[in-house]
């Protein structure tokens, strides 16, 4: 049923020779098909439209079966469009009701065993139905008859038609000329809305879509709209290739040019390692692949350092320019991949706890990688030190694979640090930013700002201000330094800030970037992360584990110092008071140091060290509870204080001397504070008989206030309530419970007016030993941000009023006064 292909063989089937009739002896018997029937070959990527002639290779076993009855039997064959190009045995369903009815003019067979026909398009044809029985697809056909041409409508058609295909012919790149004089000598519409269709280059869709279109005015109209589209297409492709190649052009001319010139230098002798510099540059230059406008100024710069001396003073500082601007990562972009669930386990391995903030960057990195293109809020790490800011930034590089860098602004206070030195002087760099990213070689890295808060101002500038171009997402893609002079585009870097205390931020500043908020650790936490980090971590540092056994996980390697849970314990509860980790680490090195001296004299292989060694390790222990001693005597009260340390207790203390009602302040307060007590004492005066106080004393007697750790400033708006209660305790001659203490701000009207630092001052309650606090009632929307352990250890009291702080502090039935509760 196959033709067998021992070699090469052309069959012209309009001729009556010798191999017409071989061909029509090896084809065999196939059988014959109703006369309104055709055989159909169906086709992947080309649609033959009536008048062209298409060479068309036939591989499937249907197709060269249909091809062959077509030539024993002399009957046209049917090529239809199959819907999907993939499908290797289309079904009738899979195939265009509409398609061309041709003449095989050519059969060819390879001696590979290739087959192929040669057809000549003739008339449209819509199929019926498919016949089965046969070896290949047979179906019946409705043959569609030629429009009528006539009529003004189809006539000015004809003309627009052939003005449009001359003009396509024309933007065409080595169209021969007999195509423009074929088509202005067609004189059918239909044929040559026919021609123009088959010779343009359009998706097979769109072809089927005109073939499928017997109506003659709608096809004509659809060819017409479509060599519209490829004139305009065409004639900005032809501009765009006459720019290119006059750019290749003079890039040749130059080179040329450069090469003679080389030619001659080296015939005279005048090569020198000057030329080889300035090649050097020119090459890095060019593989520095920059933005089309700072490479033109590069090349410009490039060819005046050419014409210049190299003994002029600018020389050296060009040639510096110019190796920076290269150097920078104009194009180098790190592959970002963003996996949620293994960002989530990279942060979980490297922080404990620390559970909003993970989950705040967690929603952060899931933004990036639905929205890769969008302008992601600036995050800034706010808290005490130690408590893991630096780290989360190299967690967060870690989690997205990109590279992480870091820039320290503490004590800054030039401008030319963020902006860059101008090129006027000798020793001009770069700004920070540039400097960082030149050194990382990457433009989508993870940039650290370092110590927000730290950035001073002088008389050379401000750079906080500087940083807020760094730090706006609608500005930083256009960033220029100073010492550049082009822009660079900043707006793939991922920056992270990082600050003790906000209140130094400039506000400005502040709103360019989302606050995520590190209060510090509670003891339990503190003592998990000793356990997971900070002991492993100094036990390879002190050399009492190897780093293999380390690299291998908790589980593996033995080491020679063990320090047990008690003794964790009682470090950070002895021997540390902070919002962070980094003394805690400390005191744990100082104490492998130790155990390690012990090893490497051979006294002892292996080593515990429990609670009770530590004092002989460490010294006696620096902090202790002296709550019950300080406020055992009435006039004390303990308030809770942030500082940007982290949160700390503060005791103050109230004294009544001989005097003339003066009101005495010391303790290096601030104004704020100072203010704080004077309104406490009017507030004490005011109501002296709701309070059961003899007025007259305050005429006799002076009032002393005093915050002791004189040498440390103290102040903020916090005070106000703890100031109150110690002078109503000395006042009524009560103590103030020794396991309370309090913090807020009052009103003259003795409302407990809401206060910041709430999770810090709460923490160093918890650590100091309290049992409760007293906190403003409008705080009470931040309880949820406490930190579990503290919300189970403490008793929180909300205050509305005074009067609830001195019943709460105090204890004992105190009359309020209608006065005091509006």
């Amino acid at each position: 049923m196959m033709i067998k292909a021992d070699q090469d063989r052309i069959f012209e089937l309009d001729s009556d020779d010798a191999a017409m009739a071989e061909l029509a002896a090896s084809l065999g018997d196939f059988p014959d098909l109703p006369e309104d029937a055709l055989a159909i070959i169906p086709l992947r990527y080309l649609v033959l439209f009536p008048g062209m002639i298409v060479p068309i290779s036939v591989g499937r076993e249907k197709s060269i079966a249909a091809a062959q009855q077509s030539v024993r039997s002399k009957h046209q064959i049917g090529l239809i469009l199959q819907h999907d190009s993939e499908v290797e045995a289309p079904t009738p369903e899979q195939l265009y009701r509409v398609g061309t009815a041709a003449n095989i003019l050519r059969y060819i067979t390879s001696q590979e065993g290739g087959h192929y026909v040669v057809c000549q398009g003739q008339q449209r044809f819509r199929t019926i139905e498919f016949l089965d029985g046969y070896p290949f697809h047979v179906a019946r056909v409705e043959l569609l008859e030629e429009p009528d041409e006539q009529g003004a409508d189809i006539q000015a058609r004809l003309v627009q038609l052939k003005e449009r295909a001359a003009q396509v012919i024309d933007l065409l790149p080595q169209a021969p000329a007999e195509l423009a004089t074929a088509t202005q000598n067609m004189s059918s519409a239909s044929a040559l809305a026919d021609f123009v269709a088959g010779l343009l280059d359009l998706p097979v869709e769109q072809k089927q879509e005109i073939l499928a279109t017997p109506d003659l005015r709608p096809r004509l109209d659809k060819v017409l709209e479509v060599l519209a589209d490829r004139i305009e297409v065409l004639r900005i492709s032809n501009e765009i290739n006459e720019q290119t190649k006059e750019r290749i052009d003079d890039r040749q001319r130059e080179f040329l040019l450069r090469e003679q010139l080389k030619t001659i230098q080296k015939e005279l002798g005048e090569t020198d390692g000057e030329n080889a510099e300035l090649e050097e540059l020119a090459e890095a230059v060019a593989r520095a692949k920059m933005p089309e406008e700072v490479e033109a100024h590069a090349r410009k710069e490039l060819q005046r350092l050419a014409r210049m001396s190299e003994a002029a003073a600018e020389y050296s500082m060009l040639c510096t320019w110019l190796e920076c601007l290269s150097e920078l990562p104009w194009s180098a972009v790190t592959e970002e991949r963003i996996d949620i669930a293994e960002a989530r386990r990279i942060l979980d391995e490297d922080h404990f706890g620390l559970h909003k903030v993970k989950r705040r960057i967690l929603e952060y990195l899931a933004v990036r990688k639905l929205n890769p293109h969008g302008k992601s809020p600036i995050l800034c790490f706010a808290g005490p030190p130690g408590v893991g800011k630096t780290s989360l930034g190299q967690s967060i590089a870690r989690a997205t694979g990109r590279k992480f860098a870091r820039i320290s602004l503490g004590g800054v206070h030039d401008e030319a640090e963020i902006r860059g030195h101008r090129r006027t002087y000798v020793g001009a760099l770069p700004g920070n930013i540039i400097q960082a990213i030149r050194k990382v070689g990457t433009r989508n890295c993870v940039l650290m700002l370092d110590e927000l808060d730290k950035l001073g101002a002088g008389v050379h500038g401000d750079p906080s201000s500087a940083l807020l171009e760094v730090l706006d997402p609608e500005q930083n893609s256009t960033f220029r330094d100073n010492y550049l002079g082009v822009p660079f585009d900043l707006s793939k870097v991922m920056f992270i800030g990082t600050a003790n205390m906000l209140d130094t931020v400039p506000p400005p500043l502040q709103d360019r970037m989302e606050v995520l908020r590190l209060p510090g650790y509670t003891e339990d936490e503190k003592a998990q992360i000793a356990a997971r980090y900070l002991i492993r971590r100094q036990l390879e540092a002190s050399g009492l584990i190897s780093r293999q056994d380390v690299e291998q996980g908790p589980e593996q390697g033995v080491p020679q110092c063990e320090l047990t849970p008690d003794a964790v314990r009682a470090i950070i509860r002895d021997y540390t008071r902070e919002a962070g980790v980094r003394n805690l680490e400390r005191e744990i090195g100082n104490v492998f140091r130790h155990a390690a001296m012990r090893v490497a004299e051979g006294e002892k292989e292996q080593m515990r060290i429990d609670a009770a060694a530590l004092a002989d390790i460490l010294g006696p222990k620096k902090f202790e509870s002296e709550l019950a001693m300080r406020t055992s005597l009435p006039g004390v009260a303990t308030g809770l204080a942030w500082t940007p340390a982290g949160g700390d207790i503060l005791f103050i203390e109230a004294s009544r001397t001989p005097g003339r009602s003066k009101l005495i302040l010391t303790g290096q307060l601030g104004e704020v504070m100072k203010e704080s007590a004077q309104a406490a004492l009017t507030l004490v005066k005011a109501h002296c008989d709701a309070l059961r106080i003899p007025c007259e004393q305050f005429d006799k007697n002076d009032i002393h206030v005093h915050v002791p750790a004189g040498a440390l400033p103290k102040d903020g708006p916090s005070a106000g309530v703890a100031i109150y209660v110690a002078l109503v305790s000395l006042l009524t001659a009560r103590a103030v419970r020794s396991d309370s203490a309090m913090t807020g701000e009052i009103s003259l009207r003795g409302l407990v007016l809401p206060i910041g630092g709430v999770k810090e001052k709460v923490l160093a309650a918890l650590q100091s030993g309290i049992k409760r606090v007293l906190l403003p009632a409008r705080n009470r929307r931040e309880f949820d941000e406490i930190p579990e352990e503290a919300r189970r250890e403490l008793e929180f009291i909300w205050l509305e009023t005074v009067d609830d702080a001195v019943r709460e502090a105090i204890g004992g039935a105190i009359s309020g006064s209608p006065e005091l509760m509006q």
